[in-house]
């Protein structure tokens, strides 16, 4: 009988390895190579990016220990203590049913992240043995594609990368243009500031994207594939090229797919790094090589899309689910959320957040609950302002409405839009005007200039709103910003000039105020805008230098235990010095 060795496993994600976790595994290694008796191996991403890196220690018994905040000192630490020892760091240990953590993981509906911080991406044994390809044999062996193109019509699977297209009538459409050729693409195309849920997906289950396009490739005809990915992602595409290649040794990919004479080859491409390429017709002229430029529609990329063939385009979170539905059934994903959105929604919580990471969570879920239950609230523990959705392309929403429902069209009604899944929190020391102006400084970059209005307007727009926050604005601006977004909405070609104005329109709409007093009183509450504000440090100051010691410019003075100036001349209003005072003696005026 083969004795049960204890297994330690490694976060090893791009957000693992960002915080230190190599050095945790290089560590590891070491002591694995002078003789530690364990099972070595590495995961992805849990989601909890706010407590990486994190290794899990697995008992003799299979009980799972999962450390989180491990540095050089900690492992050396756990190594002596639990895994020679046998006495766990409690301390540093998460316990799933206690606390915070127990908050962050009860409201979600894990599908597309089932595997994500549990297999080993890198081992396609892993995968297969959580049924990973038990999907795609089920369909093999059935043969028969509308049903399995009905399966995810009934499923009611909405994209997941932006506009929320019925996934299955997308398919039936590529399965009915008759075709000697065709093609599917998965958008990794991941540019919006924020979101990271495609990173982490590929990262840390690469598997279950390939499957999801197999099958999509069987059902639809198609028999070619490419995976559009940033490249500036380079351990997800590492790991998606492992993938490929164990799929193809183990006749899962390639020609003859599992003895069914089904072909299916599947090719990574990496982009430029440029925002309109989440655009599925300026994707597809990128992957043919020409410069990546929306092009007016119809015809549809299922009619004409990548060479001209017809092509189906979902992006990762989209691809991913598909498994799970073949596996389960259309039921039991359209039990999950509401009536028109089903299923379960991947978002990336960034900002002042608390729990900053990935969740998981089902349709139906209020704002409220996903921020304040599952996110934690602020990191800063102040009042939660608004809530950023849908990345440039989306809007800023305010906190009178965080009962409003993840739903596609009940986050429209807002003014933003689901898009891929990005959540920007904000609290009360952020300027809504500034934000308006960095996203729209964001679009404006990333224009790919075809459109006169989006090239031009987004431009005017900029320097009005730049304006405004350098104190010089004047009343007739905000009329001229609502004029030139509606111009912009109207006359984009593409859905990313369509929606760049809302990041603007819905903090006018909900912000109002905010413009006004920016232009009218020449002032900027949340003490952002430097020509509108000082920071100042009142006589509650206790010296305890605090501010001084994280002040990025140096521009707080004063002795210990002594009350502390700020150097007006060269203060950049970051807010620094607020955010970690913490006897509230630092005010803006």
């Amino acid at each position: 009988m083969t004795q049960v060795k204890k297994r330690v496993v490694v976060g090893m994600s791009t957000c693992n390895m960002a915080a230190g976790a190599d050095e945790v595994f290089d560590f590891l290694k070491e002591k694995v190579a002078g003789g530690l008796d364990v099972k070595l191996s590495i995961t992805g991403c849990l989601g909890m990016c706010y407590a990486e890196p994190q290794v899990q220690v697995f008992d003799e018994d299979g009980t799972r220990h999962l450390y989180v905040g491990v540095n050089a000192n900690r492992i050396a630490k756990i190594v002596d203590d639990h895994i020679i020892a046998g006495k766990p760091r409690d301390k540093w240990i998460v316990k799933y049913d206690e606390g915070d953590t127990q908050k962050l993981m009860a409201k979600q509906e894990r599908i597309v992240l089932a595997n994500s911080g549990i297999i080993d991406p890198d081992e396609i044994d892993d995968y297969l043995a959580v049924d990973g390809y038990a999907a795609l044999r089920t369909v093999l062996e059935e043969n028969d594609r509308m049903q399995v193109i009905q399966t995810v019509t009934d499923s009611g699977l909405r994209g997941r990368g932006g506009a929320g297209f019925p996934t299955g009538l997308k398919w039936k459409f590529a399965y009915g243009y008759e075709n000697d050729k065709k093609y599917i693409v998965c958008n990794a195309d991941e540019g919006d500031p924020g979101a990271f849920m495609d990173r982490t997906i590929l990262e840390s289950d690469p598997h279950a994207v390939l499957e999801g396009m197999i099958i999509g490739a069987f059902a639809t005809g198609a028999d070619e594939a490419y995976v559009y990915c940033r490249a500036e992602y380079p351990l997800a595409i590492k790991r998606l090229n492992r993938a490929i290649e164990q799929a193809t040794e183990k006749k899962l990919l390639g020609d003859n797919i599992l003895g069914k004479g089904f072909n299916f080859h599947v090719h990574v491409k990496e982009g430029a790094g440029t925002f309109v390429c989440g655009e599925e017709t300026a994707l597809l002229a990128s992957i043919e090589g020409r410069r990546g430029m929306p092009r007016p529609r119809p015809p549809f990329p299922a009619e004409s899309g990548l060479f001209g063939k017809p092509t189906t385009i979902n992006n990762v979170e989209t691809w991913a689910n598909v498994p799970w539905i073949i596996r389960k059934g259309a039921e039991a994903f359209a039990a999950i959320g509401t009536e028109k959105s089903k299923g379960s929604k991947v978002f990336a919580l960034a900002g002042k957040i608390k729990h900053g990471g990935l969740v998981e969570v089902p349709m139906g879920i209020t704002l409220e609950e996903i921020i304040h239950e599952v996110g934690g609230g602020t990191g800063t523990n102040r009042e939660v302002k608004s809530v950023q959705l849908g990345g440039p392309s989306g809007g800023c929403v305010p906190r009178s409405l965080f009962d409003t429902k993840i739903d596609y069209d009940e986050v429209n009604k807002t003014g933003a839009i689901m898009g891929s899944g990005g959540m920007v929190v904000m609290d009360d020391t952020t300027c809504m005007v500034d934000v308006a102006r960095y996203f729209l400084n964001f679009t404006q970059i990333e224009s790919c200039g075809k459109c006169t209005f989006c090239r031009v307007g987004t431009t005017r727009m900029l320097e009005i709103l730049t304006r405004i926050c350098d104190g010089k604005g004047v009343p007739e601006d905000i009329e001229t910003l609502e004029d030139l977004a509606d111009q912009i909405k109207n006359t984009s070609l593409c859905g990313l000039g369509q929606t760049a104005p809302n990041p603007v329109l819905t903090t006018l709409r909900y912000f109002r105020d905010e413009y006004e007093e920016h232009i009218n009183d020449k002032k900027c509450r949340a003490g952002k805008c430097r020509e509108l504000c000082i920071y100042e440090i009142t006589d509650d100051c206790n010296g305890c230098m605090v501010c001084a010691k994280n002040c990025p410019t140096n521009c707080i003075s004063g002795e210990k235990k002594q009350l502390h100036v700020i150097k007006q001349d060269d203060c950049i209003r970051c807010g620094v010095c607020r955010d970690v005072c913490k006897q509230d003696a630092v005010i803006v005026k």
